[in-house]
């Protein structure tokens, strides 16, 4: 009698509870990896997009109002005579979620201005991947 090789049903199945097994233990630690490269590319952002309004300051004096808003760093506006820009390489970046920074002047508590993304929600608030990101956040130390 000739007796065929292969896989039973049941190692086949036995196979697939354990890939599952593992892609439920593996996932979700992969994901969170995720939310937390998504957070620190919004800090790199942030610190990257203060150091370019530092260098406006310095030329002219004084950071872009919240009606010129991130658009002054790439675009000189009317009546600036002094900018010597532009001082982003590629256009203002949108935060790692899709959406655009929020840039006011003057800042709250006393800050010179607040620049900042509202996090993987888009909301105002929220914690985790949801926690807004500030520039007061990513700020070295002594810097703040």
């Amino acid at each position: 009698m000739h007796r065929q090789s292969g896989f039973t049903l049941l190692e086949l199945l036995v196979v697939m509870v354990i890939i599952g097994l593992l892609v439920g233990y593996v996932g979700p630690r992969y994901f969170s990896q995720v939310g937390k490269s998504e957070i620190k590319a919004a800090r790199a952002q942030i610190n990257a997009l203060e150091k370019a309004l530092d260098m406006y300051r310095l030329d002219t004096g004084h950071y872009p109002s919240s009606e010129l808003g991130l658009k002054a760093l790439n675009e000189q506006p009317a009546n600036e005579t002094r900018w010597a820009g532009p001082y982003l390489s590629k256009g203002i970046p949108p935060d790692p979620w899709g959406n655009a920074y929020i840039y006011r002047i003057p800042g709250a508590n006393g800050a010179e201005y607040d620049l900042y993304s509202f996090g993987n929600d888009g909301k105002a608030g929220g914690s985790g991947e949801a926690a807004d990101i500030s520039s007061r956040d990513s700020a070295p130390a002594g810097n703040g």
